[in-house]
């Protein structure tokens, strides 16, 4: 049996849905397949941050998501060093502390209400495609798509059935998660320190229950081995001087942390997003992040290119935007985990002291707080676009929720343009900008520079 559809993808995780919703608001026909027949309890993902809720601003859901969790402007890194958020230039200056699970069911609910169809219990077995479309076999079916998107995680079928490479290594062995239930809540919403041969996290559920990331460097044993709650007491004390009572665990297990990039992100018809990309070390919680960024990226070009709409080499783009950021965030994560894991007394000394010098320098404290929380991450031509007050009343970020290119002009400012809205910033020395669906800049300039900025951003 063949079934159509204009997209697939593949993968029901928060990238997947994102960019679901984000196709199907564009009225493109877009199939998810889902391996999962139900949702998952394993939530590694905790913490939402700044640029991810200004994409989900731009889509209506940042303040159902905001409303499950709690905010944390200092992210604390080991010890007393801290990353400052509280001065990041955007309505959300904080990291939200909230479950996975929270994000993927209000994308999933935006999705299936724009008209994206869900299917679990879909297993991909082969992939295959030719210069018009893309098969992809699920049990007895062939889904027969214009585009497919492999969001299917570290393990991708998608990227397998490509013959993409994955090279990279595993920085962390052993790592223990718990969901368990504490005598003694933390004073802080998310607490986290290491200590050399040892490391815990400990972040809130909502509903009573916590998640404990917790490392041993003296007891590196498979993912497969027993893991019990003595164990996770024992590293929790260790690392932060107490194990805030803890008393039952709903689940426990051990993973591994791996460090890869898949070398292209595109490969004809088909793309590669979130962890099927690229995985990183959990040290501050950028992975499911980078994932629904690129999500924002990839959904108005692909929606472009399926309506006719998409200049030459758009698609590309995707590519050469999402890769050098997925090799930052790797950079970023990885340098975190190795001071984390610095193990002798004097070294996490001199860490202390150099990095807690470093970050009182403001320049390098506004670095590494852009660069965390992806505020400060931009595109070699396309900046990110701050959400500034617009005349009619609202925001730019809420202009955008149409997905469609959005210039904000002057007064009095005239334009023909179909396929873009025009809106007017309160602020007057704001100059001629288009902003792209994904709240980057695609052009500023005079009245004269923009039909041929239209012409290389959408084709009309």
């Amino acid at each position: 049996m063949i079934e159509q559809t204009t997209v697939a993808i593949v993968g029901a995780g928060p990238t997947g849905l994102l960019l679901a919703g984000d196709l199907a608001r564009a009225g493109v026909e877009v199939t998810v397949l889902e391996r999962r027949g139900a949702e998952s309890n394993l939530t590694r993902a905790f913490g939402v941050h700044a640029r991810t809720l200004e994409h989900l601003d731009a889509r209506g859901l940042a303040d159902e998501v905001i409303a499950t969790g709690a905010p944390v402007d200092r992210l604390r890194l080991f010890d007393h060093l801290r990353i400052d958020l509280s001065t990041l230039p955007t309505r959300f200056p904080y990291l939200l502390i909230t479950p996975q699970y929270n994000v993927e069911r209000a994308l999933e609910k935006h999705a299936v209400a724009a008209g994206a169809r869900i299917i679990r219990d879909a297993e991909l077995t082969a992939l295959r495609q030719d210069e018009d479309g893309v098969d992809l076999t699920v049990g007895g079916t062939t889904i027969r798509a214009d585009y497919a998107v492999g969001a299917d995680g570290v393990h991708s079928a998608v990227r397998e059935a490509l013959g993409l490479p994955f090279p990279g290594r595993a920085v962390l062995t052993s790592i223990m998660l718990a969901d368990v239930r504490l005598a003694d809540a933390p004073a802080d919403v998310l607490t986290v320190n290491a200590v050399g041969d040892a490391f815990a996290f400990v972040a809130p559920f909502g509903d009573g229950w916590y998640r404990i990331f917790a490392w041993d460097r003296l007891n590196q044993l498979p993912d497969t081995a027993p893991l019990t709650l003595d164990d996770i007491r024992d590293v929790t004390r260790r690392a932060l001087g107490t194990d805030f009572g803890l008393a039952e665990a709903r689940w426990m297990s051990r993973f591994h942390s791996d460090e890869r990039q898949a070398p292209h992100y595109r490969q004809g018809r088909v793309f590669l997003a979130g962890d099927a990309a690229h995985v990183h070390s959990p040290a501050g919680g950028q992975g499911m992040n980078t994932g629904l960024q690129d999500a924002a990226n990839l959904g108005w070009k692909l929606a472009a290119a399926v309506r006719g709409r998409a200049p030459d080499g758009l698609l590309d783009t995707y590519e050469s935007e999402r890769h050098p950021v997925g090799r930052l965030v790797l950079r970023s994560s990885g340098a975190i985990i190795r001071m984390a894991m610095v193990r002798s007394r004097a070294g996490r000394l001199a860490r202390n002291v150099i990095g807690g010098t470093a970050l009182r320098l403001p320049p390098v404290a506004h670095k590494a707080a852009g660069t965390i929380s992806g505020i400060g991450i931009d595109y070699p031509h396309a900046p990110r676009a701050a959400d500034c007050a617009l005349r009619d009343g609202r925001r730019l970020y809420e202009v955008l929720r149409d997905g469609r290119f959005v210039l904000l002009a002057p007064p009095g400012f005239e334009s023909r343009e179909k396929h873009i809205e025009l809106a007017t910033p309160t602020d007057a020395a704001t100059g001629l900008t288009l902003v792209r669906p994904d709240a980057h800049v695609a052009w500023r300039g005079d009245p004269a520079g923009l039909p041929a900025a239209l012409d290389r951003a959408i084709r009309r």
